[in-house]
C-alpha cells in the first residue's frame, strides 16, 4: 500500500498497523555498535545482571525508530517529504530480545503549509506496544506531506 497525500488524511485517524515485528539481540548490538552507543545495559549481559531489569534491554533509539519505521507503509510511503520534529518522546517500558512490537498510529492534527502551497503538514501519534500490550514508545511526529492537487 502507498502512502497516503496529506488531503487524505483526517484527524482522529486512526491506523492499527498489521505488521509486527520480534526484535532480536542482533538488531540491538547492530544498532547500538552503528551509533557507536557502548552502554553496558545494551551489551553486557553480566553488566545488565545487576540492574533493575536482570537483563539487557534494547536501545531506545532502536525501538523510536522501529515504531516509527512499521507505520511508513500505511501512511506516509511516497507522500512524504521529511520529518519536521518529533516531540513527547516516552518509553514507558523496556524493551527485551524477544520482544514483538505492534504500532498504533493517530491523526492529531493538520495544516496547510504556509510558505509550501503543495504540502500540508500532519501530526502523527505513534504508540508501540510490546506482546503483553504494554506501551513502550510514545512519540508525536510532524511529517511535511505533498497534496495530491500539487
Amino acid at each position: 500500500m502507498s502512502g497516503l497525500y496529506y488531503e487524505e488524511f483526517e484527524i482522529g485517524m486512526e491506523f492499527k498497523h498489521a505488521l509486527t515485528r520480534t526484535v532480536t539481540e542482533m538488531d540491538n548490538i547492530m544498532f547500538s555498535a552503528m551509533t557507536h552507543n557502548p552502554q553496558p545495559l545494551h551489551l553486557d549481559e553480566e553488566f545488565s545482571k545487576g540492574t533493575l531489569y536482570g537483563q539487557r534491554i534494547v536501545n531506545s533509539l532502536f525501538t523510536l525508530g522501529l515504531v516509527i519505521g512499521v507505520t511508513v507503509a500505511e501512511t506516509t510511503l511516497g507522500t512524504t517529504l521529511g520529518n519536521l520534529g518529533m516531540t513527547d518522546i516516552r518509553f514507558k517500558n523496556p524493551v527485551f530480545h524477544g520482544d514483538t512490537l505492534r504500532v498504533v498510529t493517530r491523526i492529531k492534527d493538520k495544516r496547510e503549509s504556509k510558505s509550501r502551497p503543495d504540502t500540508g503538514i500532519v501530526t502523527f501519534e505513534h504508540i508501540g506496544y510490546n506482546q503483553r500490550d504494554e506501551e513502550v514508545c510514545y512519540v508525536v511526529r510532524t511529517g511535511l506531506m505533498k497534496k495530491r492537487t500539487a
